[in-house]
């Protein structure tokens, strides 16, 4: 059977600032999307920190207008709810009016995949908040380029095949196909500055089977200003001859320093953290979850918490005391982001200029 699988997300208000949706909030967009499940073969809708997300499978194809146009509804009705609790940053990622019957470069973030559905089709959603597309790049890069993290590029004889990987220049949209094994250098190369750089899919480099479909756009590209941190996902493929599942999740064991937190402009670590968690106070530390499916003719069961078990707690401690640890650096970097990438940055730039004036020439 021919699947596909769609998630699209984003946040169109959450409580007491970026924290979580509403109660409501969430059963409005779940209730739309419900009421229009003749277009599906399944559905789910969740949450991860301030941005909901909603996984679909269905046989429409990659950039069904049917399929986009549906969703785009279910977050326009849950912003509505949004506005009549009072809820912060109401509609804030649905960036454009002129909407023609596809979400890519709207402001809500969309990952896909089609594919031939295998006997036992599994596969994870990961979900991250309060930070960048290139978050994924590290991980990425330890599943597929380095057998010191992951062992199973050695062990499975279709991974050793090599795999390829789309890599997206987000600020310029040009994207690139670079190939493992032999072009693993050519990758972390161009993976090193997740700001600008970051993975759109992965495929098996023999059948050109897709394994991972992430999302990739910049709102700030896209507004013209910064609006919201792009708080990413990922749809990932699993097991057989795709990565296992282990060896996936493991790839987020190192709560590695990424781009986001408050005001989208310092760097603190990723946290991993159980599915439809609210976001955290604690200067809004980056968290991914991991909501983990199996797959049946369309049909989903699960998720199943990939984060949510005791040996887990072990790395939310590293990543909380990592977080203190950066956080005692204050606003100097590298604790604040450049000034190139520095968000929420109007009274910076505007101090900046009034700075010129008095500059002379040593």
């Amino acid at each position: 059977m021919r699947v596909t699988l769609t998630v699209i997300k984003g946040d169109v208000g959450s409580i007491g600032g970026h924290t979580r949706p509403s109660d409501l909030l969430l059963s409005t967009v779940k209730k739309y999307v419900d009421d229009n499940k003749s277009l599906l073969i399944d559905y789910h809708v969740g949450y991860n920190g301030d941005d909901v997300n909603v996984l679909m499978s269905h046989e429409h194809g990659i950039n069904s207008v049917e399929i986009h146009t549906m969703a785009r509804e279910a977050f326009l009705k849950g912003t509505e709810i949004a506005k009549s609790q009072g809820l912060y940053g109401a509609g804030q990622d649905i960036l454009s009016d002129a909407f023609a019957g596809n979400v890519r470069g709207t402001g809500l973030g969309v990952a896909e995949m089609e594919f031939e559905e295998r006997p036992a089709e599994n596969f994870i959603l990961f979900t991250a908040d309060k930070t960048e597309p290139g978050a994924f790049n590290l991980p990425l890069y330890s599943i597929f380029c380095d057998p010191m993290k992951n062992t199973g590029i050695y062990l499975n004889r279709k991974l050793r095949k090599g795999v390829k990987v789309t890599c997206v220049d987000v600020k310029d949209s040009m994207a690139i196909k670079l190939y493992t094994p032999e072009g693993y250098l050519d990758i972390g190369e161009f993976l090193m500055f997740p700001a600008r750089h970051v993975v759109k899919s992965v495929h098996m480099r023999e059948s050109n089977e897709p394994v991972v479909a992430a999302t990739t756009d910049r709102l700030s590209y896209i507004a013209g200003k910064y609006v919201g941190k792009d708080d990413p996902a990922m749809i990932f493929r699993v097991q057989k001859d795709f990565p296992a599942t282990e060896e996936v999740c493991r790839a987020f064991s190192a709560a590695h320093y990424v781009a986001g937190n408050t005001r989208g402009s310092h760097h603190m670590p990723l946290m991993p953290v159980a599915i439809n968690s609210p976001a955290s106070t604690n200067y809004c530390i980056p968290m991914v979850s991991s909501a983990l499916y199996s797959m049946k003719n369309g049909k989903f069961v699960g998720p199943l918490d990939g984060f949510g078990d005791e040996s887990w707690d072990g790395v939310r401690k590293k990543a909380l005391e990592k977080a203190e640890s950066i956080r005692e650096q204050g606003f100097f970097y590298p604790a604040t982001l450049g000034p190139d990438e520095l968000e929420y940055n109007e009274g910076f730039k505007e101090f900046m200029e009034s700075l010129k004036t008095r500059l002379v020439k040593v």
